[in-house]
This record gives C-alpha cells, structure tokens and sequence, in this order.
C-alpha cells in the first residue's frame, strides 16, 4: 500500500560528520544489532599474494546532497557500507600483505579517491572526508606460520649479507 505524504519535513544532518565502521564496532554503534562474525568477515580480505589479511577502517564522511541521500538511492546507507566494502577489497586486493601491513595511509588515500569516484557516480549525496585505517595484521590463526616466513626471510637476508661480507 502506497501513501502518499506530502509537506512532512525531513531533517538530514548535513553539518555532522558521520561514520561507518569496519571489521570492529564501537560501543555505541554495537548495540545496532550487527552479528559478531559479520562484522569480523568484512574486514578479511586476500592480498595481491594470496595471503589473508585483516584489514579494520572507518569511513568519515558527510552528506553533500540531502536531494540525493534521501531520493536517488533506496538504501543509501547499505551501498555506502557495499561500495566501501567492495573498494577496499579492490585496492587490498592489488598490494603484497607486506604492503598492507606497512602502507596503510596510501591505501587510504586510494580508496577514498575510488570509493568517492563510485558514490558521486551513484549519485548518493555522500561525500567522503577521511578513511581512517585501524591496525592490520594477519589473522590470529595464522600468525605463527606468518611469523615464520618473515623468521626465514630475515635469516635468508642475512646469509646473503654475510656472503657478500666474505
């Protein structure tokens, strides 16, 4: 059934700075009912090596257009956490693990300009301020075999460097 409302007013708040979290919650934004293994799946991502990757961010961002944000898209909160979702996994996916691990402002930078490129092309009304990068490790699963290669690797650099010496 189809209502339709005509002079209801709809407050948007376009001077506040609002987020989207991923790969963790806050205690606030918790509480929204997100199951726990959801919110971990999304921030485990393959690398360009083949190795996994948990990679937690938080998307900063501000509505630009409230036409937009309210009309033009149904759900526009769940495209911004897909589209999010979806540029991460793009620009994680083109890096070594190494690169993951120690670059994260420049993944940053890559995907707001990416992720942004797409919202404004959905034409969302969201404009990104900042993807802010949390700590990215591997996960606890595998973290002694990946502690082992970077052993391995470094004694191997280490032969090369003695053998050099000689």
């Amino acid at each position: 059934k189809i209502i339709k409302v005509i002079d209801e007013i709809v407050k948007v708040p376009v001077q506040r700075q609002l987020k989207a979290e991923f790969g963790f919650r806050t205690q606030r934004i918790a509480q929204s009912g997100d199951a726990e293994a959801d919110v971990s799946r999304e921030s485990v991502m393959l690398t360009g090596d083949l190795n996994v990757a948990v990679v937690p961010w938080i998307v900063q961002y501000r509505i630009k257009d409230p036409y937009n944000f309210l009309f033009k898209v149904a759900n526009v909160r769940q495209l911004l956490k897909d589209m999010s979702e979806a540029t991460m996994r793009l620009v994680v996916g083109d890096r070594s693990i190494n690169e993951v691990i120690s670059k994260s402002d420049e993944i940053a930078i890559e995907a707001r300009e990416s992720l942004q490129k797409e919202l404004d092309q959905a034409e969302t009304g969201i404009h990104i301020v900042t993807i802010e990068m949390k700590k990215t490790n591997v996960p606890p699963s595998v973290q002694p075999s990946f502690n082992e290669v970077n052993q391995a690797t470094q004694e191997k650099e280490q032969m090369i460097y003695q053998a050099n010496e000689e």
